[in-house]
């Protein structure tokens, strides 16, 4: 059976917000009742008209995702600060080897790329030489030294003479892959004890990393305006919008439709905003200190990405599941994760789940599915478990509108993994630590002014009269940031 091709008609709508270029007095302002103009009362026939305006496109707005898995919160600053655990055991990457002094590199498990480690003289560590068929041996720290006094350390095997003699060793990957990690520690008997100096550089005590995270607020704003004369201008066509407004008057439909839209972007600049560089244009426009750091922004620089989910093959896919799991192994295994996706990346995994049902291939497999010859087929899944871990799967509308992500132009997203439940943090403001949900928004708000969603009325018209302007002015502002906490347990689908 050859594939269907949907494709779009010749009369496809677009966009039907189109602005005025200028102010002026166009024939567009005016009804006219000429022959052949459309609104022809040259005839004394009445057309039967359909007064409801039809709702073609469902659901047109995408906010809400901010809403369903995080939380709001006040805040009377230029700033929000707070601070996340460190790692508590000790593993470093090796960089180098010369005899039996290994050079340490990076912390496993964390994006930093600076020398220098916390290992100890006196304690014990498991090294790997990180070749395909790794070859693993512990050893004792004799001594630890280079720039600095902690970018190398010395190890004496327990079972060769020197790491070169450690059966199956690959002194090449050692050097390049090499892990290590600190698993206890050893002493001779009358011995004084670890750190017997707590200014030993040796044996200098181990002290929790400090990581501190800082965003700000930036200010959106949005405007819509209407002259007292349309506001009285009766129509034939009832207007209807998603919050509700209703009526004969054009202009509530207007206004409706830029309050929706203004929520849309407040959301979406949660999302996609990102902190101007320095030389950046941006900067040259709003100052140094212009943007802020949105989801996507987060997770690309404090997270991790991928693109294996979503590809041509089922067991493919599969498998890019267990890669992730090994990477959230890492993080902390939180094992409750949600999953917003685009239609792509939802299909893919749909047709992943059905093919490990051994009737797949063939047909359809009733009971395993709870399916019966007298009812609808489900070929959807909304969650799966896999080893220790829960997803829950839903479409994101944001990712799927035509107008936005869902063109394929803009496909670099496909999907976001976001932990479910909350984390425990320090909140500098607060001065004590609190549990929030890994996302929520702060909003500017005061005793005097809540600027969450402010709106307000300027012009003479519609009773709020501050002005001798034949107009209403409505103004619509809000000042808020994203705190994505714990972004080492998100993931990105690019």
């Amino acid at each position: 059976m050859a594939a269907i091709t949907p494709t779009a008609g010749a009369g496809t709508p677009g966009l039907n917000a189109v602005p005025s270029p200028v102010k002026a007095a166009i024939s567009t302002n005016y009804l006219d009742f000429a022959s052949g103009s459309g609104l022809d009362w040259s005839q004394q026939y009445l057309p039967d008209l359909i007064e409801q305006e039809a709702e073609v496109y469902g659901k047109r707005t995408i906010s809400g995702f901010l809403a369903a898995i995080g939380a709001e919160e006040a805040m009377s600053s230029d700033q929000v600060i707070w601070t996340e655990q460190g790692r508590l055991h000790l593993s470093y990457k090796i960089t180098g080897v010369s005899s039996d002094t290994l050079t340490i590199g990076a912390s496993v498990g964390t994006s930093d790329t600076a020398t220098g480690h916390a290992i100890r003289k006196g304690q014990t560590v498991i090294i790997s030489d990180g070749a395909s068929s790794p070859t693993v041996f512990k050893a004792y720290v004799k001594d630890i030294g280079g720039t600095g006094g902690n970018s190398t350390i010395d190890v004496a095997p327990y079972g060769a003479a020197d790491v070169a003699g450690v059966s199956g060793i690959d002194t090449s990957s050692l050097a390049s892959s090499g892990r290590v990690f600190v698993y206890g520690s050893e002493f001779k008997k009358g011995t004084s004890g670890m750190g017997n100096s707590s200014f030993d550089a040796d044996n200098n005590p181990v002290q929790p990393e400090f990581k501190s995270f800082t965003n700000k607020p930036i200010i959106l704003k949005d405007h819509y305006a209407v002259s007292g004369s349309d506001t009285s201008r009766v129509g034939w066509v009832e207007v209807s919008a998603e919050d509700g407004t209703s009526g004969y008057l054009w202009y509530l439909k207007a206004e409706a439709e830029t309050r929706l839209r203004f929520t849309d972007y407040i959301e979406m600049a949660m999302i996609e905003s990102e902190k101007s560089a320095g030389s950046s244009g941006a900067a040259g426009q709003l100052g140094a200190e212009s943007g802020t750091e949105g989801l996507f922004k987060a997770i690309q620089d404090r997270g991790h990405t991928t693109s294996g989910i979503g590809g041509t093959s089922a067991v493919d896919d599969l498998g890019s599941f267990d890669e992730i799991l090994k990477k959230f192994d890492e993080q902390g295994a939180i094992e409750e994760y949600m999953l917003y996706c685009n239609r792509e990346v939802s299909l893919a995994i749909d047709d992943m789940l059905a093919a490990q049902n051994s009737y797949g291939a063939s047909g359809t497999s009733y009971g395993v599915f709870s399916n019966s010859e007298d009812m609808a087929l489900n070929l959807g899944f909304s969650g799966f478990r896999r080893a220790s871990y829960d997803f829950y799967k839903s479409d994101w509308r944001y990712l799927n509108d035509v107008t936005l992500r869902g063109q394929a132009a803009f496909n670099d997203v496909r999907g976001v993994l976001i932990p479910a439940g909350t984390s425990t943090i320090y909140d500098e403001v607060v001065g004590q630590s609190m549990r929030r949900p890994f996302l929520h928004v702060r909003y500017r708000a005061s005793q005097t002014d809540d600027r969450r969603m402010k709106t307000w009325v300027t012009g003479s018209v519609g009773g709020n009269i501050t002005s001798d302007l034949d107009a209403m002015e409505i103004n619509f502002l809000s000042e808020r940031c994203l705190v994505v906490q714990g972004a080492n347990n998100f993931m990105l689908l690019n």
